[in-house]
C-alpha cells in the first residue's frame, strides 16, 4: 500500500496575554489619577461654594421646573414670561414659608429666660436622679457644679455679627434667583446645544434620552416629595393642635419645610417640638406628646410611605442616600443636604443609561 504523509497537528496553543497582568501599573495609575481628580474637584467645589452652590441649586431646580415651563409654553406663554412666572412662584413660596417660621423663632429667642425657668420647673421630676448623681460625684471626690446659668444681658452688640451672618445667605439667594431665571429661559437652547455637540446619531440619541430621563425623574421627585412633605406638615399641625401647642400652623409649615432636608430636617423639627412642648404643656408628660407624635409620623413616612412611592419611579439605595447626604452636607451645608438626593438621582440615571445594559 502506498503510504501518504500525515499532516502534523499543532500541539501548542498561543497564550493571549492579559492586559491587566501585562501592565498592572497602568491600571493602578489610571485609578490613582481618577481618585486625585475626584479629590481636586471636591476641593474646588468646597472653596468655590459661594458661587457654585447657587448655580448648582438653580440648575437642578430649573431642570425640575422644565416640564412646568413647557406646559406654560403649550398654553402660548412665551418662554421668558414662563420663566418669570415660575421664579416668582418659587420666591413667593419661600417667602411665605419664612413668614410662617420666623415669628416662631423670634418668639423662642425673645422668651428664652422664661423658657429656661419653665424647663427648670418641669424638670423637677428628675430631682431624685440629680440628687443621686450629686451624691455619687461627692463620693468620688468631684466638686458639684453650680446650677446657676448666667444669661447674657440684652444689648446691640449682636447687630454687626447678625448682619455679617445674614448677608451671605441673602446675596446667595438673590444670585440663585437670577441664575434660575436665566437657566429656565435658556434651557431648551442648552439642551439642543448639548445634544448637537456629539457627531454620531447614536450618541445624540443617548444624550437626549439621558436629558429626558433626568428632567422627568427630577420633576417627579420634586412633585412627590412636595406632596409628601405637605402631608407631613398638615399632620404635624394636627398633632400640635390636638396637644394644644401654640401656633400649630407655623409648626406644621416648619415640619414641611425642614422635611425637604433628609434626616437632618426631621431631627431638627423633633427637637423644636420637644423644647416647645415641654415649655407650653402644663406637665412634663404632656410636653412629650407633640414630639412623640411627630416621631411616629416621621418613622411611618420615612420607612413606608416615601420608599414605597419613590421606589416605583427610581430605586435609591439607603446606604447610597446616607453617604450622599453626609458628603454634600459636609461640602455645602443644609442646601447640600437638600440637593443630595437629586444629585444622586442624576448620577444613577446616567449610570443606568450608559452602563445599564452591560451591568444587566
Amino acid at each position: 500500500m502506498r503510504e501518504g504523509r500525515r499532516p502534523e497537528i499543532a500541539t501548542q496553543v498561543e497564550e493571549v496575554p492579559d492586559p491587566f497582568l501585562k501592565d498592572p501599573l497602568r491600571q493602578v495609575s489610571t485609578w490613582s489619577l481618577a481618585v486625585l481628580a475626584a479629590i481636586a474637584v471636591g476641593f474646588v467645589l468646597y472653596l468655590a461654594r459661594e458661587i457654585v452652590l447657587p448655580v448648582a441649586a438653580a440648575v437642578i431646580v430649573g431642570i425640575m421646573l422644565g416640564p412646568a415651563a413647557r406646559r406654560l409654553e403649550a398654553l402660548r406663554v412665551p418662554r421668558p414670561l414662563a420663566a418669570v412666572l415660575l421664579v416668582t412662584g418659587v420666591t413667593l413660596v419661600i417667602v411665605f414659608v419664612i413668614l410662617l417660621i420666623v415669628p416662631r423663632v423670634s418668639e423662642l429667642a425673645s422668651g428664652l429666660p422664661d423658657i429656661v425657668a419653665s424647663l427648670k420647673e418641669k424638670l423637677h421630676v428628675f430631682d431624685g436622679l440629680i440628687n443621686a448623681w450629686r451624691r455619687f460625684t461627692l463620693m468620688i471626690g468631684e466638686p458639684p457644679k453650680s446650677d446657676e446659668t448666667a444669661l447674657p444681658s440684652p444689648g446691640i452688640s449682636w447687630v454687626p455679627s447678625t448682619i455679617s451672618i445674614l448677608l451671605p445667605p441673602i446675596t446667595g439667594f438673590l444670585f440663585f434667583l437670577v441664575v434660575l431665571l436665566l437657566f429656565i429661559g435658556a434651557w431648551p437652547d442648552l439642551r439642543r446645544a448639548l445634544v448637537m455637540r456629539f457627531a454620531s446619531r447614536d450618541s445624540r440619541l443617548t444624550v437626549l434620552k439621558i436629558l429626558n430621563e433626568i428632567e422627568a425623574g427630577l420633576a417627579n421627585y420634586l412633585l412627590i416629595v412636595t406632596m409628601i412633605n405637605i402631608g407631613v406638615g398638615v399632620l404635624t399641625g394636627v398633632i400640635c393642635a390636638l396637644t394644644r401647642m401654640p401656633n400649630a400652623i407655623g409648626f406644621g409649615a416648619l415640619a414641611a419645610t425642614l422635611n425637604f432636608i433628609p434626616i437632618i430636617g426631621p431631627a431638627a423639627t423633633f427637637m423644636v417640638l420637644l423644647l416647645v412642648g415641654l415649655v407650653a404643656a402644663p406637665t412634663f408628660a404632656l410636653g412629650l406628646l407633640p414630639a412623640a407624635g411627630f416621631a411616629v409620623l416621621i418613622v411611618v413616612e420615612g420607612q413606608f410611605v416615601t420608599p414605597t412611592i419613590i421606589g416605583r419611579h427610581l430605586e435609591l439605595n439607603a446606604l447610597a442616600v446616607l453617604l450622599s447626604l453626609a458628603f454634600w452636607t459636609w461640602l455645602w451645608g443644609p442646601m447640600g443636604a437638600f440637593l443630595s438626593s437629586p444629585i444622586l438621582m442624576v448620577g444613577l440615571i446616567i449610570n443606568q443609561r450608559l452602563y445599564g445594559d452591560e451591568n444587566g
